[in-house]
């Protein structure tokens, strides 16, 4: 794994990357509160044959907070800093697997900006409509992180609040707890993000409708849905294969939202996918 930080519209951005730079290029773009740490299982089993690149987004992890989070905690926004990253890096065509909001930033950017420079595209559990409640779950949490006094409390924290991402080992827990943390000035620890990304759905409130943007692509799409999602429904996700990419439709057992895509049969599913195009 490498560690670097690039400037993306007058922010600083971190983004890992994995594998041999010369070889074919994955985005594995993370979900709402998360960051792209989340993917270091992932990356790792492809970085022999995959060039992985997997960003913090604004406010996320260890990248810069929002000047104005009113403005630039939207999928606009993402998806403009995403052309700027992939400028930077030099990478003209990509594929691309997004977990939740990272999906919603390809389904985006496919339709928009990065329209021929996303060849694939998949969705980890994300389309273009979700659940209201579920997002209003996630809106409550995201908004108000809690902090505790102890790594060992925080990591119980998250064990409750991502228990749908399926099956994780002590150690993936404990790793994942680790990369998502911040110390508070009094000494608590916290979820490593600006809270003030929740201002998303205050100023963007329709920002995840995004059924225009789907019926435009004219890309292959893959869709992992949780068995048991509450965010991605099983209506949207049987629209999803009729209408716009008609996108094939994969059910995860054992989780819901979202896949933590840390086991071989995960992997192996996208992998298989992306294969189909592997010409750099």
């Amino acid at each position: 794994m490498r560690s670097r930080y690039v400037t993306c519209l007058g922010r600083e951005l971190h983004v890992t990357e994995w594998g041999d730079a010369s070889a074919p290029t994955i985005v594995a773009w993370h979900g709402l509160a998360r960051s792209g740490r989340d993917f270091d299982d992932f990356a790792a089993a492809l970085s022999a044959r995959w060039h992985v690149v997997c960003p913090d987004t604004l406010g996320r992890g260890l990248s810069q907070w929002a000047v104005d989070p009113a403005k630039e905690y939207c999928l606009s926004f993402y998806v403009e800093q995403a052309e700027a990253l992939l400028d930077a890096l030099d990478l003209d065509k990509v594929h691309w697997v997004g977990t939740s909001m990272g999906g919603a930033i390809g389904t985006l950017g496919a339709a928009s900006r990065l329209r021929g420079r996303i060849r694939r595209l998949v969705l980890n559990d994300n389309g273009p409509e979700l659940a209201a409640p579920a997002l209003a779950r996630i809106q409550t949490y995201a908004g108000q992180p809690p902090a505790f006094t102890t790594v060992s409390e925080l990591e119980t924290y998250f064990r409750d609040i991502y228990a749908s991402f399926g099956t994780l080992s002590d150690a993936q827990w404990r790793h994942l707890t680790e990369t998502s943390l911040r110390r508070l000035p009094d000494g608590r620890v916290t979820p490593h993000y600006d809270p003030a990304l929740a201002q998303q759905f205050e100023h963007h409130p329709d920002d995840y409708g995004l059924w225009a943007a789907w019926d435009q692509l004219d890309l292959p799409v893959l869709c992992l849905r949780g068995e048991a999602s509450t965010l991605l429904t099983a209506e949207t996700a049987q629209a999803m294969r009729e209408r716009g990419p008609r996108a094939a439709v994969a059910v995860i057992p054992g989780c819901g939202h979202a896949p933590a895509l840390n086991t071989p049969e995960q992997v192996g599913l996208i992998e298989r996918f992306l294969q189909a195009d592997r010409t750099p």
